[in-house]
């Protein structure tokens, strides 16, 4: 039961109310309760999607027989009461899970800059040193003759490399050909399944051309989390665990209720650890068991453990 009918079920209750019930101002207190959780809602779902969050505290089955107005008025407060707590709880866990967010995101953009740092030093250091002419004077005096300008060196400078990208195989194209392309009508579910085809069969560039290509075309589909996920793991798989922990954390930043949010949560952590990030890999993998426990305890379990002992988290 949403909280809308929670709260719809409890105006239709004070309506049978007498006046004892206004004068506990329930009508206020509702209201305002209505307006927190909007807010909320807007905080754990910011790409709206129709989703609304499940009320833990159940509206009970009207009972038939006449009760007093007082015993009425009682049990709505008490509801009203248990539905105050339960915000108070729910927006403390909003606030640190996007404490945990901002600072999970500020330790990888610092990663992300020393990354393009170094290999900006890399391809400095491939890059030849540019060819320099020594500046010649030419002195003119009475009794002599003028100078004469040495001849211009021969040697010619190393031209810079040349970076060539080979064009796949004949049989590489072959192979990639020989994938059934889905057509079932729907495009992005053709797109990323044809994706997942490729992925699968560890044609990981064309994989990640693919599943870009569909995510460009519907980046707010109720699937793309399932997408960004795949799109990260071609990533990984493709022994690019740096622009892999960009896909994940995006997923999981951008869609945190998405369906594969908690994988890529997963995903991020081992692309850390493949980076050498062991601490930053752990904090992924307790963020991991603090925003989705049912998933942690359940079918991310024994990743989980696994991914702690290679991180050698404590």
């Amino acid at each position: 039961m949403t909280m809308r009918v929670f709260l719809l079920g409890g105006a239709a209750l004070m309506l049978c109310v007498p006046a004892i019930a206004q004068d506990a101002n329930i009508d206020g207190r509702v209201g305002r309760l209505e307006k927190e959780m909007r807010a909320v809602q807007r905080q754990v779902f910011p790409n709206g999607a129709g989703k609304t969050l499940e009320a833990e505290i159940q509206t009970p089955q009207a009972p038939k027989s006449t009760g007093s107005a007082t015993t009425a008025t009682a049990d709505l407060l008490a509801r009203v009461d248990a539905l105050e707590t339960q915000l108070v709880t729910l927006t403390g866990q909003v606030e640190q899970h996007d404490n945990n967010m901002r600072s999970m995101e500020t330790r990888l953009k610092a990663m992300e800059a020393q990354f393009k740092a170094q290999s900006d030093a890399a391809n400095a250091a491939a890059a030849p040193p540019p060819a320099v002419t020594p500046a010649l004077t030419v002195v003119n005096e009475p009794d002599l003759k003028p100078a004469t300008t040495p001849a211009a060196s021969t040697t010619k400078p190393k031209p810079a490399p040349v970076v060539v990208v080979a064009k796949p195989s004949a049989a590489r194209t072959a192979a990639v050909a020989a994938i059934e392309k889905p057509a079932t009508g729907d495009v992005f579910e053709d797109g990323y399944t044809y994706g997942f085809r490729l992925w699968e069969a560890k044609f990981y560039p064309e994989a990640q051309t693919m599943l870009e290509d569909t995510l460009k075309k519907f980046p707010q589909h109720k699937r793309a989390s399932y997408a960004r996920n795949l799109l990260g793991r071609t990533w990984l798989d493709d022994k690019k665990p740096a622009t892999a922990v960009k896909v994940f954390y995006e997923n999981y930043k951008n869609e945190p209720r998405g369906d594969r949010a908690p994988d890529s949560l997963f995903f991020l952590g081992s692309a850390l650890t493949d980076l050498g990030k062991a601490a930053e890999a752990c904090e992924a993998f307790g963020e991991l068991a603090k925003a989705y426990p049912d998933a942690a305890s359940g079918r991310l379990a024994e990743r989980i453990v696994a991914g702690k002992t290679r991180a050698k988290c404590k």
